[in-house]
C-alpha cells in the first residue's frame, strides 16, 4: 500500500515540508510513501493526507479560491475527514474562527473548533525560537527547536458544532469558516468532539518573545500553540524550517493509522 501525502503548494514554505516529509521516512520504507505538491483539485483528490504550510494565510485562501481549490479543501477536511496538518498560516486556515482580520479579506477552511489570534507575537522582525518539550514525541525526547514567525496562537477552544459557530459570527474583526457536515460513517469515525491541547508556550516566555532571541519556557501554562481534533492537527510554529523531522515522522504515523482504519471500515461497510 502506497500512502500519498500532499503539501498545498500555492504559497509559503511548501518545499521545506516536502523535504522533511521525505527525510522522515528515509530510515524506514520510503517506497511506501508518495509526496506531491498540490495545486489543483485533481492533485488533492489523490491525497490520503495533506499539509497546509506556513506563509500568508490570506494569500493562500485567495489563490485557493481562484484555483477552484477552496471548496475541495473544505470537503477534504470537513466532509471526508482525511488527516490534515496546518503550520502557522495553515493553523489559521484550519480554525473555525480567526480574529484580527477584516471580514471579506480572509477565507477559512475550518476543521478545528478553535479561535485563533493572528500574528499574536508581532511582526516578522520579532520572530524567535523556543525549545519545546513535546510529550507526543515520546518519553525522554529532546526539546524541539520551535520557530515562531508572525505566529498565531489558539486564543479559545470553541464548543463543538455540527454547523457554523454562531456565537463567533457576531464578533468584531472576526471571520468564521462555513459549515460542512458529513453523514458518511467512515468519515465520522475520524473526527472528535473535543480539541486536545498538545503544546503550550509559557506566559513569561511569550512576554519576552518580542526580544527576538532564544527563550527557555518554564512550567507555567501559557499560550496554546499545538492542538489536535480527530484527524486535524495544527501548530503555531514552523517545524519545516528547523531541519528536525520528528514531528513530520510522528504525523506520518497518524496518517498511516488513519488510512488503515479507513480501509478497514470501508471493507466492513461493503
Amino acid at each position: 500500500m502506497t500512502v500519498t501525502v500532499g503539501v498545498l503548494a500555492l504559497q509559503g514554505a511548501f518545499v521545506e515540508h516536502v523535504h522533511l516529509l521525505k527525510k522522515a521516512v528515509e530510515p524506514e520504507s520510503p517506497s511506501e510513501w508518495e509526496f506531491i505538491e498540490v495545486r489543483t483539485p485533481e492533485e488533492l483528490a489523490r491525497c490520503d493526507g495533506l499539509v497546509l504550510p506556513g506563509g500568508e494565510s490570506t494569500t493562500m485562501s485567495l489563490v485557493a479560491a481562484r484555483s477552484n481549490l477552496l471548496e475541495p479543501l473544505r470537503d477534504f477536511v470537513k466532509v471526508l475527514r482525511k488527516p490534515v496538518w496546518g503550520t502557522c498560516a495553515g493553523l489559521i486556515l484550519l480554525a473555525e474562527s480567526a480574529n484580527r482580520t477584516k471580514k471579506g479579506g480572509q477565507e477559512l477552511i475550518g476543521g478545528l473548533d478553535v479561535r485563533v489570534n493572528r500574528n499574536h507575537f508581532g511582526r516578522q522582525t520579532e520572530s524567535f525560537q523556543a525549545p519545546l518539550d513535546l510529550s507526543f514525541l515520546g518519553e525522554g525526547a529532546a526539546p524541539f527547536p520551535a520557530v515562531f514567525i508572525r505566529a498565531p496562537i489558539v486564543e479559545c477552544i470553541l464548543p463543538h458544532q455540527e454547523g457554523i459557530q454562531t456565537e463567533e459570527v457576531g464578533r468584531e474583526d472576526t471571520v468564521v469558516a462555513p459549515s460542512r457536515q458529513t453523514k458518511d460513517a467512515v468519515a465520522q469515525a475520524a473526527t472528535a468532539e473535543s480539541v486536545e491541547v498538545l503544546a503550550t508556550l509559557s506566559g513569561p516566555a511569550a512576554r519576552i518573545a518580542t526580544q527576538g532571541r532564544n527563550i527557555s519556557p518554564d512550567e507555567e501554562v501559557g499560550d496554546v500553540i499545538a492542538v489536535r481534533q480527530g484527524n486535524v492537527f495544527g501548530t503555531s510554529f514552523h517545524p519545516e524550517l528547523t531541519g528536525d523531522a520528528r514531528i513530520h515522522a510522528w504525523w506520518l504515523r497518524q496518517v498511516q493509522a488513519a488510512v488503515i482504519k479507513r480501509n478497514k471500515l470501508n471493507r466492513l461497510a461493503q
